[in-house]
């Protein structure tokens, strides 16, 4: 038997035909006819020297055979398309995909993207906010801005900033704040998002680190999703153990404030990872310094800190 590769349109007709189980339907995928497809078939059957579908009365079924290449041929069609659409981005080159956490999208990229837009208007971004660990060819991603502990490798990876959390609230609740221990008769909100961390921040934590003695049970509001958690301080309800990255643009602006310097700091991180040899593409290569220069005023705030590790 020859280890020759039968031509790519009898494979690409048996993959449509093995996925649909009907040699009609997978003809008017391919916009062929059935008797086209079914020589395309046959030729494939030849080549390889069995049969590769039992042919029914009104159906069809793989033999032992079709369903050993089956699969492979699946797989390398999937691969094929996404090696092509990931082709057809490279030659176009004006369209930017990224993809982040719902909290940093909505905090701190979403607010600042109408800036990037206006000065690289030749540029569409866009954006998926989610927590999965998205796959850049087959989700037709190009950047990702990835927060955690995790190694980046054979990624090309752009350390981008690190995290620290104090208690944030706004202007007017800490006019009712002189030490740490008050922060107790105030609604404690908890972030806990960072949950997924071996040694997870929180409160108890801090006031550990404040010299607070607390009691047994904390109580307050809690949420798994830090933005979400954020709104509620700007509510001016309640303080909580903010997220430097989150909390960047209301404590520049004012709106909040943490009142105290203590700041707890994790070993996660946030940086920018995109696919080796890609990161010379002219848009990658913008957005890269475009969020390197705007997150280095997010770190300023950590210069009057009193940092410590949780």
């Amino acid at each position: 038997m020859s280890d020759r590769l039968p031509p790519l349109t009898a494979l690409r007709a048996f993959e449509a035909a093995s996925r649909h189980m009907s040699f009609r339907d997978a003809a008017d995928e391919l916009a062929v006819t059935p008797a086209a497809l079914s020589y395309q078939i046959k030729s494939l059957e030849e080549h390889l020297g069995v049969p590769l579908f039992r042919r029914l009365n009104r159906a069809v079924e793989l033999t032992e055979e079709g369903r050993v290449l089956a699969p492979g041929t699946r797989d390398a069609f999937d691969q094929l398309r996404a090696s092509w659409r990931a082709t057809q981005r490279l030659a176009e080159d004006t369209t930017l995909t990224i993809t982040a956490g719902p909290g940093f999208t909505a905090k701190w990229l979403a607010p600042r993207m109408f800036d990037f837009a206006q000065m690289n208007p030749e540029i569409d971004m866009r954006v998926s906010a989610s927590l999965k660990i998205m796959d850049f060819m087959r989700d037709e991603i190009d950047v990702a801005i990835r927060f955690g502990t995790s190694s980046d490798e054979g990624l090309h990876s752009v350390h981008l900033l690190d995290e620290w959390l104090s208690p944030v609230m706004t202007p007017s609740l800490a006019e009712q704040i002189n030490e740490p221990r008050d922060l107790l008769d105030l609604m404690l909100i908890h972030d806990e998002s960072l949950n997924f961390l071996s040694a997870p921040p929180g409160w108890r934590a801090w006031f550990k680190h404040a010299g607070v003695e607390v009691p047994e049970t904390l109580h307050g509001h809690r949420f798994s999703q830090a933005d979400h958690a954020i709104d509620m301080a700007l509510e001016g309800t309640g303080v909580v153990l903010g997220r430097s990255s989150l909390c960047d643009r209301y404590l520049l602006s004012g709106r909040l404030v943490t009142p105290f310097r203590l700041a707890l700091t994790i070993p996660a991180h946030y940086r920018l990872i995109c696919p080796l040899g890609q990161q010379g593409r002219p848009a990658i290569a913008t957005f890269t310094e475009w969020i390197k220069a705007e997150i280095a005023q997010t770190a300023q705030l950590a210069e009057d800190r009193d940092l410590v590790p949780v």
